[in-house]
């Protein structure tokens, strides 16, 4: 489960709202992993992976462009890593998903967690007023 620490924090609310939507959708992601009521998880996975796809896209243009706007230096490393994030949801094998939901949402979370580690707790505050 995400749960949202004051390290998270950048300074910049905007971008910090926009992180917590971000948690709030890995939530969901994980509370669909551990729901045993349904078997068959497959329309619920891909309508997550749409929302973090589209969420994504908006929240790192947001980002990217607030970068621009103080003249980050790092801006372009920065955006290679929103691309390659994005890139990883683009490429992803809808057929790999339906053969096994659950070590797919697991697969999904640990990602979702290594980026918080390594992007938000790091690179995101790089820029931040913290």
């Amino acid at each position: 489960m995400f749960k949202w620490k004051s390290e998270y924090e950048t300074g910049v609310e905007f971008i910090d709202e926009q992180h917590k939507k971000l948690f709030e959708i890995g939530n969901r992601l994980f509370e669909l992993l551990n729901n045993n009521f349904y078997t068959d998880k497959y329309d619920k996975i891909i309508a997550i992976i749409e929302e973090l796809k589209n969420y994504t896209a908006f929240h790192f243009a947001a980002e990217e462009e607030y970068l621009i706007k103080t003249g980050y230096k790092g801006f372009f490393a920065h955006k290679v890593e929103h691309d390659d994030f994005i890139k990883k949801f683009n490429d992803i094998d809808l057929r790999y998903i339906d053969n096994g939901q659950d070590k797919y949402m697991l697969e999904m979370l640990e990602f979702i967690f290594k980026w918080i580690d390594e992007h938000i707790l790091i690179k995101d505050r790089q820029h931040s007023h913290r």
